[in-house]
């Protein structure tokens, strides 16, 4: 993997959708891999739905990125039957 990225997300795919748009909002570009897809293409299957999907930034924006996406989470209110509160 580049220098030029770091990962700054990984999770599922419904959220990572959100994660990207809060990082576009703020000016910062991404990219991302969906690690179950990929695999299942090929044939097997790696991963799982809850964390698939794996976002990255330019590493200049990383400590931003990480920020922003701190702050999100901080103000994510969990559902009641969610299994991964913190």
């Amino acid at each position: 993997m580049s220098d030029d990225i770091k990962l700054v997300y990984s999770g599922s795919q419904a959220e990572a959708l959100w994660v990207e748009e809060i990082l576009k909002e703020n000016g910062i570009g991404s990219i991302h891999k969906d690690t179950l897809s990929s695999s299942e293409t090929l044939g097997w299957g790696e991963g799982s739905p809850e964390n698939d999907f794996l976002v990255y930034v330019e590493t200049i924006n990383f400590e931003k990125a990480k920020s922003l996406l701190k702050e999100y989470f901080a103000k994510r209110k969990p559902l009641e039957n969610d299994d991964n509160k913190s």
